[in-house]
């Protein structure tokens, strides 16, 4: 069985990369730097990005960046793909110098979800500060955080895949049903080998800009609540209020970015034993908090 270790990266795609450096330093306290290609990086740790943003003709989400540990492990992962039947595409020179990697390839899973594999991180490293007195964000080997792609029409085909091509544990299952007549919408939580309680989730609805949302977790609680301070001032629209996640216990918030998909920030998460966690079944979205109506208003 393949294993990936963690999500190290999202891509984003942006008709104004501008408006990424202010989101990034100022709301979310990363630091940023421009790229070679007119593109950003945002910086949260050791690292000179975990999200890379790259200049196109859509705001949107762009592709998931997985991680596994060796040149042995890729070549594998490589040959896990060739026999699921999966199209994969070997990144040139210029790409992989782009994300700064020993080797990537790309595939799409029967979502029709863009993402990168890869191994080896060669770019430099350099202690995190942030712009506005972030303290650090939780990284390492669990990597940058999870994210949540859209399923629907492809939800069973697409789960089958991540679990039988790269072993990825479920974690959590979520049938979330809206309304008392409104259909049920299957969420469900998968974990990679880091442990993170979910590096992706699966959910059974559409999302024109090809994410649900994407979560990057901070050190304290406290950076969360002043995080929260300043989407409220500085006026970026809310998706969720405050609360904490019935599954993975995270006490975060949602904003929409600049690429049009949202951004979980939060504290507190949870981690699993890969192998060893037995599956759970959350009952509701939240504990406490969590008002997704605001993203509608």
């Amino acid at each position: 069985m393949i294993r990936i270790e963690s999500l190290a990266y999202i891509v984003s795609q942006s008709t104004d990369t501008a408006k990424w450096k202010t989101y990034g330093e100022q709301v979310l306290g990363m630091s940023t730097s421009a790229t070679a290609d007119g593109g950003l990086f945002l910086k949260m740790d050791e690292r000179s990005y975990r999200i890379a943003v790259v200049p196109g003709p859509e705001d949107r989400y762009l592709a998931s960046g997985w991680e596994v540990r060796d040149e042995a492990a890729y070549r594998d992962a490589l040959a896990a793909l060739a026999q699921s039947g999966t199209a994969v595409e070997t990144g040139d020179a210029q790409l992989v110098a782009a994300r700064q990697v020993k080797a990537l390839s790309s595939f799409s899973d029967p979502a029709g979800n863009r993402h990168e594999i890869s191994y080896g991180y060669t770019g430099p490293k350099a202690p995190f500060g942030s712009p506005i007195g972030v303290q650090g964000f939780k990284t390492g080997h669990q990597g940058m955080g999870h994210t949540v792609l859209p399923a629907a029409g492809t939800f069973d085909a697409t789960l089958k895949f991540w679990q039988d091509v790269f072993g990825f544990g479920i974690t959590d299952i979520f049938n979330f049903q809206p309304g008392p007549d409104a259909p049920v919408i299957r969420i469900y939580f998968l974990h990679a080998a880091s442990g993170r309680h979910h590096s992706l989730a699966l959910a059974e609805m559409p999302s024109p800009s090809g994410c649900v949302h994407a979560m990057v977790e901070v050190d304290t609680i406290t950076d969360v609540g002043k995080a929260y301070d300043r989407v409220q001032k500085q006026g970026v629209k809310m998706m969720a209020t405050l609360g904490e996640h019935e599954n993975d216990r995270m006490t975060s918030f949602y904003v929409m970015t600049p690429g049009n998909f949202a951004l979980e920030y939060g504290w507190g998460g949870i981690s699993v034993e890969p192998g060893k966690w037995e599956t759970t079944q959350t009952q509701q979205v939240s504990i406490w908090g969590h008002d997704f109506s605001v993203g509608f208003r």
